[in-house]
């Protein structure tokens, strides 16, 4: 079986088109292999609907960051790999890191989007970027984060369940950081 017997038109098209977001596979890679312990390529493209081909080259990718390694092989082609169990006192990478990771990609992939938007076709040629400052308490903070979520909700099956998709959905990177803005060390909080 080839991996062109396995995938649709519709998961070549997505793999190929560069429009799924490099951060989402490798979190649902790490996620999965937090889940399962050991994966392959093939078995990471069937659990998560990608190309083999796209779950590989991520998965070496993750490798190469050090969050994963290649488990034992029981013979024969099949590339397992695991999860790096580390101590994090011994300066490996933590939790913390992961979170690195995560905003490194999500910087990579709008790095990719600026410099390619205008391959895309033209009714996705734009973004909706945008930031802004408000005076908030602790509690109004939580507030806004929990309206935003709220607001994803409706959204959030389609990754899971391709079929609700309506026609001409694509992947869309929504990135939202609140986060406190604190004094320069010159200032006074």
């Amino acid at each position: 079986m080839t991996e062109d017997d396995v995938n649709t038109p519709r998961d070549r098209a997505r793999d190929s088109g560069g429009g799924l977001r490099e951060h989402e596979v490798r979190t649902a890679l790490l996620d999965l292999l937090a889940e399962v312990g050991t994966v392959t390529a093939t078995e990471a493209a069937f659990r998560l609907g990608h190309s083999s081909g796209l779950c590989s080259f991520h998965l070496r990718q993750l490798a190469r960051h050090g969050y994963i390694e290649e488990a034992p092989r029981g013979g024969g082609r099949a590339r397992p790999w695991r999860l790096i169990r580390h101590n994090t006192a011994a300066g490996a990478p933590s939790e913390e890191s992961f979170g690195d990771l995560a905003r490194g990609l999500e910087d990579e992939s709008w790095q990719r989007w600026l410099a390619r938007r205008d391959q895309a076709p033209a009714e996705w040629r734009h973004d909706e970027a945008f930031s802004a400052v408000a005076y908030l308490t602790p509690e109004e903070m939580g507030r806004v984060a929990d309206t935003i979520r709220r607001a994803l909700a409706p959204y959030q099956d389609r990754e899971q369940r391709p079929l609700a998709r309506p026609d001409g959905a694509r992947p869309v990177a929504l990135i939202t950081r609140l986060f406190p803005l604190l004094p320069h060390a010159t200032e006074r909080p």
